[in-house]
């Protein structure tokens, strides 16, 4: 069998797989999810094997330190795997909620309610931790997920596609629900895009160059977002202690991810103050500042910024950083600028941040918080299985709520149309 015979069956598996998750109860899915959870804590050992072997190759292949982190699975990894589960066993099943019924004149009972989005194609890179929580929260919103993970990860997520499957099937539910393309081949992704027929949405997650190429190339819907360029507004008003800290921890906390604040935008009427205690605090990290010429003239270490550093995606120790005369100049900004991911603003004028909040159009928008809630745990969703920017059919992070969509119910007493 071909790669792409193999891949094209897999996908009509999981639609069969997908028919039969419609109609199963909350409390089934959540017994399949404590066995998931059980079944990784007592495999531990043969997880942590495959893993290594992972690693060693990765090793050999030169990846980064930041990169082999991605990858390792250790016991602290794996329970908190298992918790995550059990997270997602605690929260509400969206699946079958009604969320509006209305009576039209002739008597029709209109209304809408919740239901799997069907089959899902996930590819993601490095971490195969990912492979379990996309598994969890695509089978609690009874969605059937085809997943295609990094070739650095093949033996760690066949390893944890093995248990699932064994879960699944003590559970009574279909192995079918949860696959992991057993290929290390780049040509899988371009054959899962390209199965319109059995695919009902695909979601990458990864780099801006492996997100360009699905959505590039796919014949099925894709919910995305390319990077986060995510900007902090420091407004005139703002508590500048406070902002201080929002924005070392925006940027700093963990710098080489996509909520991390990338060019931080300071009113002119406190830059002389604001700018050099701020830098003061990233200089102590290492954090290389490129600004605006009016930056340079405060900041004298600062690396005079060019055109390209606006749209920048740096992942690194380095801030984009921008005097604006007024908040128009701000917003005029970011709306030039931004990616759609999200955006901040610090300040003690209740007008200026609701202004900020209805203007600013990106996924997630903060009065006076870090960058770095925009996280679909950190956001009370429970877990998220990715990051939209491109607003169909969800905006933001995405849970359980965002992997279903409504299909309308009608309520007849034998109504014909006149």
């Amino acid at each position: 069998m071909s790669l792409a015979e193999m891949i094209e069956e897999m996908a009509k598996g999981a639609r069969n797989a997908s028919r039969q998750l419609r109609g199963v109860e909350r409390a089934k899915k959540d017994n399949a999810l404590e066995l998931m959870a059980i079944k990784l804590l007592e495999k531990q050992e043969d997880i942590i094997k495959e893993n290594q072997t992972d690693l060693s190759a990765a090793k050999q292949a030169g990846l980064s330190d930041a990169m082999i982190d991605r990858l390792t699975l250790n016991p602290e990894v794996i329970t908190s795997m298992a918790e995550g589960l059990r997270e997602v066993i605690a929260l509400p099943d969206p699946v079958g909620e009604v969320t509006g019924m209305w009576k039209r004149p002739n008597g029709l009972l209109v209304g809408r309610v919740r239901i799997p989005l069907g089959v899902i194609g996930f590819i993601y890179e490095s971490r195969p931790n990912v492979t379990v929580d996309a598994a969890s929260l695509c089978l609690k919103s009874g969605n059937a997920v085809i997943l295609k993970g990094g070739s650095e990860a093949i033996h760690s997520n066949l390893m944890l596609s093995s248990l699932l499957g064994e879960a699944l099937k003590e559970a009574g539910l279909p192995q079918e629900s949860i696959q992991v393309i057993p290929s290390t081949d780049r040509d899988a992704v371009k054959f899962l895009i390209g199965l319109e027929d059995d695919l009902d949405i695909i979601i990458p997650r990864g780099g801006e160059g492996l997100i360009r190429f699905v959505t590039s190339h796919s014949r099925v819907p894709v919910l995305k977002h390319y990077k986060g360029v995510c900007h902090v507004y420091v407004d005139k008003d703002a508590d500048q202690k406070a902002a201080i800290d929002i924005c070392v921890n925006a940027k700093l906390q963990r710098p080489g991810v996509c909520n991390a604040m990338e060019t931080m935008l300071v009113h002119e009427d406190i830059a002389e103050t604001f700018l050099p205690a701020v830098a003061d605090r990233f200089r102590q990290d290492g954090v290389e500042i490129r600004g605006c010429q009016r930056t340079v003239k405060l900041i004298p270490e600062t690396i005079p910024a060019v055109e390209s550093d606006w749209p920048a995606e740096f992942l690194d120790l380095i801030l984009a950083v921008k005097i604006v005369s007024s908040m128009d100049e701000a917003l005029d900004h970011i709306e030039k600028y931004s990616s759609k991911h999200t955006e901040a603003i610090i300040t003690n004028d209740y007008t200026r941040s609701q202004r900020f909040l209805s203007e600013v159009d990106s996924s997630v928008v903060l009065v006076n918080a870090s960058t770095r809630f925009n996280d679909g745990n950190q956001l009370g969703l429970g877990a998220e299985i990715g990051i939209n920017t491109s607003k169909l059919h969800a905006f933001g992070p995405m849970g359980l709520e965002e992997l279903t969509t409504t299909k309308f119910i009608v309520y007849g007493q034998g109504q014909i149309r006149s």
